[in-house]
């Protein structure tokens, strides 16, 4: 593979093609959740994130 990336029959693209759908759900699933969650379960949320974040200095 190395030898065909570096005389240019194939090109490198940095993403292996078995793989490349994964990323299309995490960037699916955040808003997904996000628009489900009410503002209060949201608020929940980031303020146990902010005290787990900020809590350990």
């Amino acid at each position: 593979m190395i030898g065909k990336i570096a005389t240019g029959e194939v090109e490198d693209t940095g993403v292996d093609p078995s793989k490349a759908h994964h990323s299309a759900g995490g960037k699916k699933g955040g808003a997904a959740r996000a628009a489900a969650l009410t503002p209060e379960q949201r608020s929940e949320i980031a303020k146990k994130a902010a005290a787990k974040r900020w809590g350990k200095a």
